[in-house]
């Protein structure tokens, strides 16, 4: 850093020190401050205010996004038509930026929350629609086929078979899609007095850096608790019978062989 000799014989540090620059530690004390503070938790615009707009705004845009990807996903992956179309266009939209788009939507709707739900429901709709194609996808054709020959309906190998088998991959697409909402959510304060962003651009326009990076810990530990969440969903949605065979092939584990004289001896389970 360069230093500037004052009027006093004494140094002074450029524009940073000037503008009162604080170690990060003690920028990261003063925001979990912040935060434990009683005042902040209570009255109106309080974390727990901002926390339910928070919340609010990601189920609207997640129910939105599903309702458009989740049924095209499930009819790429069943009949496996428009694959190629669904992977360009998913990839299309994984590629737009978020603040463009929102700042797009939002000169052509004006302030309000229509603009930051367009924008991230075209954010979550990639995720969801992978999810969906993936999972059903992923299920052992000769499954449905065997399903097909019992006389299913293909309404009824959907519900059914591959739906079931898929669900692990199909709730990890709306694990994705939930936290790139959650997290990208804090946009819809650029033109919104609404959700934990509003604690980032308020300090950040007041360069109150406490509330700034107090709120920005909140979203952290909102997303952290909701993927803690879709974890465990992840893993109660595995079919009882695919638990159980994937218990037993741990169980059993590999076999290799091992020479003596004479003749091979195979080590390990011997059925």
């Amino acid at each position: 850093m360069v230093e500037a000799e004052g009027e006093d014989g004494q140094g002074c540090r450029g524009d940073d020190a000037r503008e009162g620059g604080r170690p990060l530690v003690n920028l990261v004390l003063e925001a979990i401050a912040w935060i434990v503070d009683p005042a902040n938790w209570t009255g109106v615009g309080s974390i727990p205010e901002r926390i339910v707009q928070h919340l609010a705004i990601s189920v609207i845009v997640l129910a939105i996004a599903a309702l458009i990807a989740l049924p095209i996903g499930a009819f790429v992956g069943h009949t496996g038509r428009g694959r190629e179309l669904t992977v360009m266009i998913a990839g299309g939209l994984r590629a737009l930026p978020t603040l463009g788009v929102l700042t797009l939507f939002g000169l052509w709707l004006g302030i309000g929350l229509r603009a930051p739900i367009i924008a991230l429901v075209i954010l979550a709709i990639p995720p969801l629609l992978a999810g969906a194609y993936a999972g059903l996808e992923s299920v052992d054709r000769r499954t449905v086929d065997a399903a097909r020959a019992m006389g299913m309906r293909e309404r009824q190998i959907v519900g059914k078979v591959e739906l079931p088998l898929g669900m692990p991959i199909v709730v990890g697409g709306i694990r994705s899609a939930t936290l790139q909402i959650v997290a990208t959510a804090t946009l819809a304060a650029y033109i919104a007095d609404f959700g934990l962003g509003r604690f980032i651009f308020a300090g950040l326009k007041t360069r109150n850096y406490d509330e700034m990076l107090g709120g920005s810990i909140l979203v952290i530990l909102l997303a952290l608790a909701i993927d803690g969440v879709f974890a465990v969903v992840q893993r109660l949605v595995v079919p009882a019978g695919v638990r159980a065979t994937r218990t037993r092939q741990l169980r059993s584990g590999p076999t290799r062989p091992r020479a003596v004289v004479g003749q091979p001896v195979t080590e390990g389970n011997r059925e």
